[in-house]
């Protein structure tokens, strides 16, 4: 049986069980057992959605996705169940594929900047308790508020030592910096450094139109990131598909409800994003998901058990396959119940205990129907996938990358000057510079400095300040850059200023409020902290 334009057929039982993809932005939920077949129904859902011009993305966690990239072998029990299923038109193909991998080896390089990932989500990356959180949160405010880019973690690193050597001065602007919190936040990202995290921060970071692309007849690419070895550090997998899924929130304009989805994000292994996340996170999240629907995007949570999902995320998702599930224990059985109480009943059968016998192969399905009215769950034998199911060989994967729309863009990191050569500068500079010699006290040995009162310059004529000030403007304006550079030459006046304000100071201060609120109109985080580039 051909599939019919505008629907993804999944399979058939009592009836056709079919995905409208009018409705497939209203997010879904691939939960069972494992061994039961969620990974088959996963590459079955991507595949429909790539003939139907859907570009998809997912995570192979396990390294047997990456077979959609090849057709399929021809096993005789799919195309047994083929015919009997009714597809007329079964046959192996291959879908095209976009190989992406945060450690740089099995796929194209992906990268973001720590300026775009922000605060809140690095924070959980981190597992910072609130005090660290909010010095983290500092430093990043006083970055944005001096048009620095933090780029790398060597570029956070500077910072956090630039806000502890400043701590003294910035104390009465963004509040008290404790010095422990600081080193807390350094030993963090020495072990994230330690996990290959140094690889996914940097430059150039990703472009999110390039997964949406398709391909030359029209099929959306399948976007597989290499998780196997992510995986192993399961928080820094999460807040990196949580990342991913805000910035395509923030990035994405306003389309309502769209003939068929922009895109398709699978969330594989689900129940590790919510795993010991604090309320508010969860909270934000939730609001994501129920808000990218307008967007065009659809989300597909795949994970053991519907109960891993919390319940204002579980409500958002309409369109649901359930695997089996083994009750062993009492709890497991109430968690079976409480799976099928998730599911429109079908007076057919008994819900609950079709969960427990259901076979490999096997689902309960509902999906949304014409108006978006829930189906009747119905017991579905799936359809088999057409291309191969299993992993690719290291000489198809060289070949993926050879071919792939995207050889060489990103191939090749960038280290153009940010924090870190900015802040070091500055450093030379004042370490360079002579040091006003300390008044005597009554023993006759200069009197202590107070804690974190750095050597500071004298006045600066106010002629050296405003042609240093146009300088940078006629700089900036060649370039078609707004605010960095000027906010960064006037923060240096204003943080090296002396206690006795001259009148350079003065103007410095009076440009810097100025220059300060249009700073602060141009960098702006969104829901999950990451800037808003639109």
């Amino acid at each position: 049986m051909r599939e019919q334009e505008g629907r993804i057929f999944l399979g058939r039982g009592s009836g056709t069980a079919e995905l409208l993809l009018p409705y497939a932005n209203r997010h879904g939920l691939v939960s069972g057992a494992t061994g039961t077949g969620k990974t088959v129904t996963l590459q079955l859902l991507a595949e429909g959605f790539s003939r139907a011009g859907v570009p998809v993305f997912c995570a192979d966690v396990k390294g047997d996705l990456s077979g959609i990239s090849q057709p399929g072998t021809g096993d005789p029990r799919f195309a047994t169940r083929a015919r009997e299923l009714g597809i007329a038109d079964y046959r192996p193909e291959a879908m095209p594929v976009i190989l992406w991998d945060v450690f740089q080896t099995q796929g194209h390089p992906l990268r973001t900047t720590i300026s775009e990932m922000g605060p809140l989500l690095l924070a959980r990356l981190l597992e910072l308790n609130d005090t660290q959180e909010g010095v983290l949160q500092l430093a990043f405010r006083l970055a944005d508020d001096q048009g620095i880019l933090l780029l790398d973690l060597r570029d956070l690193r500077a910072m956090l030592q630039y806000v502890a050597e400043r701590a003294g001065e910035l104390a009465t602007l963004y509040g008290h910096v404790s010095r422990s919190s600081i080193g807390a936040i350094q030993r963090g990202l020495l072990a994230l450094e330690e996990q290959g995290g140094d690889l996914f921060f940097g430059e150039p970071a990703l472009e999110f139109e390039d997964l949406m692309l398709l391909a030359p007849d029209g099929r959306g690419a399948v976007n597989l990131l290499m998780a196997d070895r992510l995986l192993a550090s399961p928080r820094v997998y999460a807040t990196f598909l949580l990342w991913l899924l805000g910035e395509l929130f923030e990035e994405l304009p306003e389309i309502g409800d769209p003939e068929k989805p922009r895109l398709v994000f699978f969330f594989d292994e689900a129940h590790l994003l919510f795993r010991d996340a604090p309320k508010a996170l969860i909270e934000k999240v939730e609001q994501v998901v129920r808000l990218i629907r307008s967007k065009g995007v659809g989300v597909y949570f795949v994970t053991q058990n519907p109960l891993d999902i919390p319940p204002a995320i579980l409500g958002q998702l309409g369109n649901r396959i359930q695997h089996a599930l083994r009750a062993y224990t009492p709890l497991e059985q109430r968690a079976v119940r409480a799976a099928a109480e998730t599911f429109r009943p079908n007076p057919a059968f008994d819900t609950a205990r079709a969960i427990m016998e259901l076979g490999v192969g096997e689902a309960l399905v509902s999906t949304l129907g014409p108006g978006g009215v829930p189906t009747m769950v119905e017991r579905v034998r799936i359809a088999p996938p057409r291309s191969r199911v299993g992993p690719i060989t290291a000489a198809e994967r060289a070949q993926l990358l050879a071919q792939s729309p995207l050889a060489g863009k990103y191939d090749t990191a960038i280290d153009r000057e940010s924090a870190y050569e900015l802040l070091s500068l500055r450093a030379r500079t004042v370490a360079v510079d002579p040091v006003p010699r300390r008044p005597q006290g009554a023993s006759g040995k200069p009197s202590p400095a107070p804690w974190g009162d750095p050597p500071r310059p004298g006045p600066r004529d106010v002629t050296t300040v405003a042609e240093e000030l146009r300088r940078r403007r006629r700089s900036l304006d060649e370039a078609g850059n707004e605010t960095s550079g000027v906010g960064e030459f006037v923060s240096e006046l204003l943080l090296g200023r002396g206690r006795r304000e001259g009148l350079a100071e003065a103007l410095a201060k009076s440009v810097a409020r100025s220059i300060g609120s249009r700073i602060g109109r141009a960098v702006v985080r969104g829901v999950l902290g990451s800037i808003l580039k639109r």
